[in-house]
């Protein structure tokens, strides 16, 4: 065979494996593996954006050591850099290659060299010496432990594996205060299994020696997130795992000590008959201990909670967090340090990790509220003229005609069977709307919507393990304040109702955190706001690089607002001495209840991790679209055929405009009713927009004029389908579907119309016919 015949397969199997073999690699523990890095931006109708393969990955002591690129030997090796190097830069590899068998390129990513390369291609043990400089005992004993993966049911995420070993490394260096920074719905979790797993099996301690198995802490600030920890740590022995809570501590009569990981909640901690329970443990009992959702107030200097971190002080301690700013949490980064590892929320959402969502902005006519002395004063006192802005309803004001505005609104628009998360002022505003949406619900079950905060207690927690129960439908809707803000993995999550202000970075991160987790089925969730939240994703913070902390002056930082997750109400007006103020109450008069009206506006998600309006999409697309045709003449030609129309909708779907977000241009360019060709023709050369139905009237009258017969009334039949639900019509995969549903099956039509070859003709030039202007 000639190399320039060669399929890229071919050269793998005959040219580049036998290197790798006959350099060791793939024996003696090492690993070969082609691995996909991602699946690729979730889009509408159940398809990808690109995602991304890796030929080679080369593994060693469970290090990611090298990825290699491999292009046909007909090509140039060179062909491949690119790719190598990106694909090097995500999975955190020292080394990248590319080939085509013939000729071999390196790529030193961290020192920045690179040139061709002579073989032979080096063997694991050398490519490990030159990625490790400094031997370290630790490194090589947890690359000795394998990943725990359920026998091989499942294999960790790129970022993930690139957080455990970042943990990993930092303990092997010795340091004792780790920060991981990954999106929520990402996997922290897991990750903070794996790490465990590895510590536990290569008997890491503080002792520096393996000569004992470690004691692990998970630490949380929730029951719900202690039990979901505990649940996602099975594959350790049962006896090597425990629950330090109220009945295990009376069971045992006092905590329990005989066990290697040990999972609690601050809370329970804290409190304890004479002493805190964490004083009966001695200080250097732990050797690791991981504290879940550690921007949440744990590491604040004046949180009593610090108090469990310093008295533990001689343990590791891992901090895992979704937010990744320092301006609301500089308490945080100021005791873990820099994280060792970053995943940002952008990153989830454009690998395919995480879903993405649109943001409905709904302002109405009664954002603000001023009292004139005609609406009923039902309770409390109010001057007329007062005004009332969104921070003040529902904490001062209450409206009750108000909150059933926005609760019809928002039910009107949305499909009522999708699971939804309403976030509310007060635990008495939670209380409010949940019975506001099950009197203007569809459903006829009384189940419908539920309240989950502090106040529901046990009852509570069973609603919100049932709503995230997937097999569940009921409940479908949870109201609440703060306490569903984090920590919640509900996977079929489809909307985000704000119906209080969100002024915490923080906070905004971990409730748009609560729908972006992946479900099948599940294209996009959308973001409901109704109290101007999306200006946060106007905050420089938002979704960034962490900022650097800045320099101590002796002042301490300001407060936080309310920490997410207490699910306490905001205090009250008034000084510490003063008696809460009673809240006014008003009932608006008729005539102001029927004049309330909303207007909606969308922003998405753009590939640079910020919103984009309906507007700046269509301007993004324009420019997008003249790198890929040229004029009108060139649009019209690659749209007349099925085959290069479909290719061109492939580009786009590529370029993230999958077929959802080209339906909402087409209603932004109000072409409702029109052709996707006639979308784009106006987008770029702004000519009026054709219907659908214009374009098929003008194949019916002038267009089939040479056709006849059971050939005419099939294409008549197929341009009828055209009008009623679009091209997609217009595909080869439909052309069988309408045969067979014409003459009962593919053989049948074929027959009666002359062959296929014959059918396809007579396809191709309609569609031609129905482009020509």
């Amino acid at each position: 065979m000639s190399f320039t015949t060669e399929t890229e397969a071919d050269t793998r199997a005959e040219r580049i494996d036998p290197v790798l073999a006959a350099a060791g690699w793939g024996q003696n523990g090492s690993k070969v593996r082609r691995e996909v890095i991602c699946p690729g931006r979730i889009q509408s109708g159940g398809t990808r954006g690109k995602g991304l393969s890796a030929d080679y990955v080369l593994i060693h002591k469970g290090q990611k050591l090298a990825v290699l690129e491999a292009k046909r030997a007909g090509v140039s090796h060179r062909n491949g850099i690119g790719q190598a190097k990106d694909y090097a830069t995500r999975l955190g590899s020292r080394y990248a290659y590319a080939s085509n068998g013939l000729c071999w390129y390196q790529i030193d990513m961290t020192t920045g060299a690179e040139a061709d390369m002579v073989l032979p291609f080096p063997t694991p043990d050398e490519l490990w010496d030159r990625t490790f400089a400094t031997n370290n005992d630790w490194r090589e004993r947890f690359g000795a432990v394998e990943f725990e993966t359920d026998g091989g049911k499942w294999e960790l995420r790129y970022y993930q594996h690139k957080a455990v070993n970042a943990a990993l490394e930092s303990l092997a260096k010795g340091d004792r205060r780790i920060l991981l920074t990954l999106a929520t719905g990402t996997g922290k979790t897991s990750i903070a299994f794996q790490i465990a797993w590895k510590l536990f099996q290569a008997k890491w301690n503080l002792s520096g020696e393996p000569v004992r198995r470690p004691r692990i802490l998970f630490l949380a600030d929730r029951n719900i997130l202690a039990d979901q920890a505990y649940n996602a740590f099975s594959a350790f022995p049962n006896d090597a795992v425990t629950r330090i809570d109220p009945g295990t501590i009376r069971k045992n009569k006092g905590v329990p000590k005989n066990a290697s990981l040990f999972f609690t909640i601050f809370q329970t901690f804290m409190t304890g008959e004479g002493e805190p329970v964490y004083t009966q443990y001695p200080p250097d009992f732990f050797d690791f201990i991981v504290i879940d959702e550690c921007h949440r107030g744990g590491a604040k200097d004046e949180s009593q909670w610090r108090q469990v971190l310093e008295y533990f002080e001689p343990a590791a301690q891992l901090g895992l967090t979704a937010t990744p700013k320092r301006k609301h949490n500089a308490d945080t980064y100021a005791y873990f340090g820099e994280p060792v590892y970053t995943y940002a929320l952008r990153d989830g959402i454009e690998d395919g990790y995480l879903t993405p969502f649109k943001v409905r902005q709904m302002v109405s006519t009664i954002d603000e509220y001023v009292y004139d002395g005609v609406d009923e004063l039902v309770a409390g006192e109010a001057e007329v003229g007062e005004t009332f802005t969104e921070g003040d309803f529902n904490t001062r004001i209450i409206i009750e005609d108000r909150e059933l505005s926005r609760v019809r609104e928002f039910l009107d628009q949305i499909d009522q069977r999708q699971k939804t998360i309403i976030f509310c002022a007060t635990q008495d505003h939670a209380a409010l709307v949940r019975d506001l949406i099950n009197q203007a619900k569809d459903s006829d079950n009384p189940n419908y919507c539920h309240r989950v905060t502090a106040e529901d207690g046990t009852v509570g927690e069973q609603w919100l393990r049932d709503f995230q129960d997937n097999e569940k439908t009921i409940p479908t809707i949870l109201t609440t304040s703060q306490k569903l803000s984090t920590g919640v993995d509900a996977r079929n999550v489809r909307h985000i109702v704000l119906m209080r202000p969100v002024r915490s970075m923080i906070e905004f991160k971990q409730i748009i955190g609560r729908g972006t987790r992946t479900y099948d089925g599940k294209d996009f969730f959308t973001i409901w706001d109704f109290v101007k939240a999306h200006e946060n994703f106007n905050d420089p913070e938002w979704d960034g690089e962490p900022l650097a902390p800045e320099p101590p002056n002796g002042k301490r930082p300001p407060v936080d607002p309310p920490v997410p997750g207490t699910d306490s109400d905001p205090p009250e007006p008034g000084g510490d001495d003063d008696p809460p103020r009673e809240k006014i109450v008003v009932k608006l008069s008729d005539g102001k209840t029927r004049q309330i009206a909303y207007l909606a506006t969308t922003t998405y998600w753009g590939p640079d991790g910020k919103p984009m309006s309906a507007i700046q999409l269509l301007e993004r697309l324009c420019g997008d679209l003249s790198g890929i045709v040229a004029d009108e003449d060139q649009l019209r030609a690659v749209w007349s055929d099925p085959d290069t129309r479909e290719h061109f909708v492939t580009q786009l779907s590529d370029r993230g405009y999958d077929q959802e977000r080209l339906n909402d241009i087409r209603r932004l360019v109000d072409a409702h009713d029109s052709d996707l060709f006639d979308v784009l023709s106006y987008a770029l050369f702004t000519h009026p927009p054709k219907t659908r139905h214009e374009r098929a009237d003008g194949v019916r009258t002038d267009g089939l004029v040479e056709t006849s017969g059971d050939m005419k009334e099939l294409l008549l039949a197929i341009l009828s389908a055209y009008e009623t639900r679009g091209e997609g019509e217009l595909s080869h995969g439909k052309l069988g579907n309408f045969l067979s549903a014409r003459y009962g099956s593919v053989g049948e039509g074929k027959q009666k119309l002359g062959g296929l070859s014959a059918v396809k003709q007579a396809f191709i030039k309609m569609q031609k016919a129905l482009y020509v202007d």
